[in-house]
């Protein structure tokens, strides 16, 4: 049997990434603890995660909560690394915008204070998002980690019931590399735009639905105007059928964002977007959402 290589903890377990991220860690040989939000009102579906391979004897599941910050220490506590995944998603404005940004920021500190209280961590990787990044009256075609999105810029553009996500995720990054540098600790932000793919959390990952949303005929309005005359069939795979179905669609274009700093890591991308989206609708018709 291959010996353990430590322990990792993946916060927000339940989530798109964190799930495929503690499936992962299993099948390499990795001991794995997660967290899941404690209380009925956030009751959630854990079996699909222990019954991953190996999660009977590698996985161990937690509860803490953003709100409470120190709630994630017992989850930290002896791993090797930390994965932080967790963030607030509210496109519904249930909660004004303070309230997330605070919770996010704090929940976030309370994480990397576990992380050096620990004395074991060697490194920490935060899921940011690229929206920390191309929201900002600059006007250029591509952007870098060197860049920083504007919050008063995304106030001002009223970006509906993203703008306290994007202003949440921009903050604590800022808020968290400071901390990082100050207290000596190895911390990596990764910044993805919307991620597509399969997934294998039961609930409908947000990032999919949005980037899907001209092919189920649902979604933002902000993005897609005219989306009741898309069609459902795969027509993305032919350009000019595209360009036909997307002529009139206006909206706030966001720069492209750079992945220069990923390919001189040595990072190398295995699937196309063809590929992304093939399987992402192939799981959700699998999981009957189409």
């Amino acid at each position: 049997m291959e010996a353990d290589k430590g322990k990792v903890c993946v916060t927000g377990g339940t989530g798109f990434v964190a799930s495929w991220l503690i499936m992962r860690l299993l099948q390499h040989g990795y001991s794995a603890h997660t967290t899941v939000r404690p209380g009925p009102e956030h009751k959630r579906d854990v079996s699909f995660l222990t019954s991953l391979p190996g999660a009977s004897k590698k996985l161990q599941i937690f509860q803490a909560d953003l709100s409470i910050p120190e709630s994630f220490e017992s989850a930290i506590k002896g791993c090797i690394g930390v994965f932080h995944v967790a963030t607030p998603v509210d496109f519904e404005n249930k909660e004004p915008e303070e309230v997330i940004v605070k919770r996010t920021i704090d929940g976030t500190l309370g994480i990397l204070k576990a992380c050096l209280n620990s004395k074991t961590v060697k490194r920490v990787v935060y899921t940011s998002s690229a929206s920390t990044i191309v929201f900002s009256d600059k006007v250029v075609d591509t952007m870098d980690e060197g860049f920083w999105s504007n919050v008063d810029y995304i106030k001002s553009i009223n970006y509906f019931t993203f703008g306290p996500y994007m202003i949440s995720k921009t903050s604590t990054e800022k808020i968290a590399l400071e901390f990082a540098e100050e207290h000596g600790l190895d911390l990596v932000t990764v910044i993805p735009s919307f991620i597509v793919g399969p997934f294998i959390c039961p609930k409908f990952p947000g990032s999919v639905h949005t980037s899907m949303a001209m092919i189920l005929e649902k979604g933002y309005s902000k993005a897609f105007q005219d989306k009741s005359k898309m069609r459902k069939e795969q027509d993305y795979e032919s350009q000019d059928s595209k360009k036909r179905s997307l002529k009139g669609i206006e909206g706030y274009k966001t720069p492209g964002v750079s992945p220069k700093k990923l390919l001189d890591s040595g990072f190398e991308f295995k699937y196309g977007l063809d590929e992304m989206f093939d399987e992402a609708i192939q799981c959700c018709k699998e999981k009957g959402y189409l």
